[in-house]
């Protein structure tokens, strides 16, 4: 299915995302969820908060959805992300688990 319908909790999770709102972003996660950010990995709340605070939420970042798939528990997400750490066509990859985000994976798009 290609279309802009994001299930949730991805929906809610990007809507965190584009108002800054980090607590939110961090609360998604599973206690030991990963972030995959174009092949450095943070594991747990603790290091995903310290690579969001510089990299993430805490340089402002926003998603403008363009591309949306969903097969089973992973949604991908293909946007333009600005941010003031990175710019450009990005592909964003989660994986759910138990409703909350298990993994989340940043390519280029």
């Amino acid at each position: 299915m290609t279309d802009h319908t994001i299930p949730e909790p991805i929906a809610s999770l990007l809507e965190h995302i584009n108002a800054h709102d980090e607590q939110a972003f961090l609360d998604a996660f599973t206690d030991d969820g990963v972030v995959d950010d174009w092949g450095r990995t943070f594991t747990g709340r603790e290091q995903i908060k310290a690579w969001s605070d510089e990299e993430f939420i805490g340089s402002r970042g926003t998603l403008a959805v363009e591309e949306v798939e969903v097969a089973g528990s992973t949604v991908t997400v293909v946007g333009d992300w600005r941010s003031n750490h990175a710019n450009g066509r990005s592909t964003f990859v989660f994986e759910i688990a138990d409703g909350r985000l298990a993994q989340m994976i940043i390519r280029e798009g």
